[in-house]
């Protein structure tokens, strides 16, 4: 007797546990960060807060599952497939990270919505076949920079230069867009324009030194690799006294010069109504065009342009976002 309740035991079991995994009907939301630093941590913090003024909360109607590959190619694979395997929804934060969820997906023949955010230019990384019209199961915000108003910033400042210095990472797709525009916009303003790129973070601080000796600008766009590790080139920029103009207001807060930039708490909000069009109201991200703020910040490290001798204007200061002294 005892045997057969045992039996009936075992072969109801699985049937019990089947049913109590039914009534867990949260969203499963996958996010996949490139990399931990300021700009891409706000974004994220952004869109998790921005779907909660949507009405889906953590723990009650959804869940997260937050991964980040610290930029290893050969991880960021594994938690990509990781991801399209187990989510409703992905979040992919930066090019590299959007690149790989997107190619897995495909991999994998699935369908699971994409969001995109901090990602430069889309269509270029092939994510979107257009920005209006992204086609398949892709879209997000783009955090494309207004590149001529920053390189605009040498002539706000009153600055008589000659030479401009670009750098950023040779590996990053995102960075080489903005690059290039920079180039074209110094170009214009009679700059001699001298780029240079590093491979990983390890090589930062001697390209960096290569180049802060050599122009008297040092422009770095919103490069994730660069962004990571912007407060190892403070002693730099101090010892060559060499402005720098960066993509965005943290790699500031981190010891760049100055910038108008994107606020990545905003763009991960913007980026959060997108996920709750497709939740709530099942639009396809195919139909939803992908966008970028129309706002930038203009922010200003007032006590490291002073220290390496550039007195900023009244003008400039009275317009300015936020002043870091």
């Amino acid at each position: 007797m005892k045997l057969k309740k045992l039996f009936v035991l075992l072969l109801i079991m699985p049937i019990m546990l089947a049913l109590i995994g039914c009534g867990d009907d949260k969203v499963e939301i996958g996010i996949l960060q490139y990399l931990e630093h300021n700009a891409l941590s706000e974004a994220r913090r952004g869109f998790i807060d921005g779907l909660k003024e949507e009405g889906f909360v953590d723990g009650e109607n959804i869940k997260f599952k937050v991964l980040n590959p610290e930029t290893d190619a050969a991880t960021m694979t594994i938690m990509s497939k990781e991801l399209v395997r187990s989510s409703d929804l992905i979040l992919a934060i930066a090019t590299p990270a959007a690149i790989s969820v997107a190619n897995e997906a495909k991999d994998q023949g699935k369908n699971t919505p994409i969001l995109f955010t901090a990602v430069t230019d889309p269509v270029t990384a092939s994510l979107i076949q257009s920005n209006e019209k992204p086609g398949g199961n892709v879209t997000g915000t783009n955090d494309m920079n207004p590149i001529k108003e920053q390189i605009g910033l040498i002539e706000e400042l009153g600055l008589e230069v000659e030479k401009l210095g670009i750098l950023y990472t040779a590996s990053e797709t995102n960075s080489e867009v903005q690059a290039n525009l920079a180039k074209a916009e110094a170009e214009k303003l009679g700059l001699e324009v001298v780029v240079k790129t590093i491979q990983s973070v390890s090589d930062l601080q001697l390209v960096a030194n290569q180049l802060a000796s050599e122009v008297d600008v040092m422009y770095i766009p919103t490069d994730n690799v660069i962004a990571g590790a912007m407060t190892s080139l403070t002693d730099i920029i101090e010892t060559h006294k060499v402005l720098t103009i960066v993509g965005e207001s943290n790699m500031v807060h981190a010891g760049g010069g100055i910038t108008y930039g994107v606020d990545y708490y905003r763009l991960g909000k913007q980026t959060a109504k997108m996920a709750a069009k497709i939740l709530k109201d099942g639009v396809k991200p195919a139909d939803i065009p992908s966008v970028g703020l129309e706002e930038y910040s203009l922010v200003i490290n007032l006590k490291q342009l002073e220290a390496i001798g550039i007195e900023v204007p009244e003008t400039l200061l009275d317009k300015a976002d936020e002043v870091i002294q």
